[in-house]
């Protein structure tokens, strides 16, 4: 749906792509793909920034000039949903030969396997038993530096892989830039998505924000969501974006904090604003602000006794989790007259 390059019969997207597909329902207009010449592929690899020149604005200021392949796809996906105490388990997967550095042919033999258990989700069965044996045959778990030389010579370079080893694919990744790369990237996303909503402002108001916490899900009544947000908030103070960038931090935490809820619910305890604080700095040592949290209390506070339904706010935030890899649904938004004062005012 995204991809708008085609370089030997291999679709690519531009980092501009790749941007739109994680903060968008659709493409925004119809667009043809181009076909690349090995000149022009060149001459944008040749512009790429090295790895230390990396920054959380590293997609935007490449826009067009820039390829990455559907494997990279993947990589990048799941990079967005990991939590930053993962990321060190990321690293430590590519770095195959446990020196603390990863290197371009561990970096390529990881991203096929990834790219074969994908393909495995998709077709169950025969199929399966099939990829697992070319694995085998191809000796990933034994031997994968083996198989990394015939995985090089049939991928062209992208970007990414001269932005992580350099023009001439000689150098290698320590954990320090590998960190900051996965951050950055989490940090842009997210700062796209805060400023597609401000309108320049420093915040975004609450109801702009349980719009964006509910587009990526499957919930079918949003407007009752929509709804609490107005009516259980009527003055607005606006969420921040170290609010916003936390919040989804946390989210990213979901499976360490659904046992710290299960704790509560063991204990016959109801679930209160103090409580989803202290157990979302016990899972993952963020501190959320009490508005923020009395926000996420009156988005999911269908029955108005100031108790979150945890099950249900884990089942809409997991679901949430699957952004990019399925298809959207674009959600019919609830609109005070004040909000929409605020947003033509604010474009004036």
């Amino acid at each position: 749906m995204f991809a708008t390059l085609e370089f030997e019969g291999q679709l690519f997207m531009t980092p501009y792509d790749f941007i739109q597909s994680v903060t968008t329902d659709e493409p925004r207009w119809a667009k043809q793909r181009r076909s690349l010449t090995k000149q022009e592929l060149n001459q944008i690899l040749l512009e790429t920034p090295p790895v230390w020149k990396g920054s959380s604005k590293l997609f935007r200021n490449l826009q067009e000039k820039g390829v990455i392949s559907y494997t990279e796809y993947l990589f990048l996906l799941c990079i967005l949903t990991k939590p930053h105490a993962g990321f060190r388990i990321a690293f430590n997967m590519f770095d195959t030969d446990g020196n603390e550095m990863v290197d371009k042919k561990e970096f390529l033999v990881l991203q096929e396997i990834f790219r074969k258990k994908n393909e495995k989700k998709e077709r169950k069965g025969d199929e399966e038993k099939r990829a697992m044996l070319r694995l085998q045959l191809y000796g990933y778990h034994t031997s994968p530096n083996a198989r990394a030389d015939d995985i090089t010579s049939l991928l062209s370079d992208t970007t990414l892989l001269v932005h992580f080893f350099g023009k001439k694919g000689k150098a290698e990744l320590n954990f320090e830039d590998f960190y900051r790369f996965m951050d950055n990237l989490q940090t842009e996303v997210l700062e796209i998505e805060f400023l597609s909503y401000s309108n320049g402002m420093t915040t975004i108001s609450e109801e702009d924000f349980a719009h964006i916490l509910l587009r990526y899900t499957n919930v079918e009544n949003t407007s009752s969501y929509l709804e609490n947000v107005c009516c259980s908030i009527p003055e607005e103070q606006g969420i921040t974006f170290d609010e916003f960038r936390s919040f989804f931090q946390f989210l990213n935490n979901l499976e360490d904090f659904a046992i710290a809820m299960q704790m509560y619910n063991f204990a016959n305890r109801s679930i209160g604003q103090d409580e989803f604080k202290r157990a979302v700095y016990v899972a993952t040592g963020l501190k959320l602000s009490p508005h923020l949290v009395n926000t996420v209390f009156k988005i999911f506070d269908v029955d108005k006794d100031d108790q979150l339904s945890h099950k249900e706010f884990i089942g809409i935030m997991k679901d949430r989790l699957h952004r990019g890899s399925r298809g959207y649904k674009t959600i019919q938004k609830y609109t005070t007259f004040k909000s929409c004062v605020k947003k033509e005012l604010n474009s004036r």
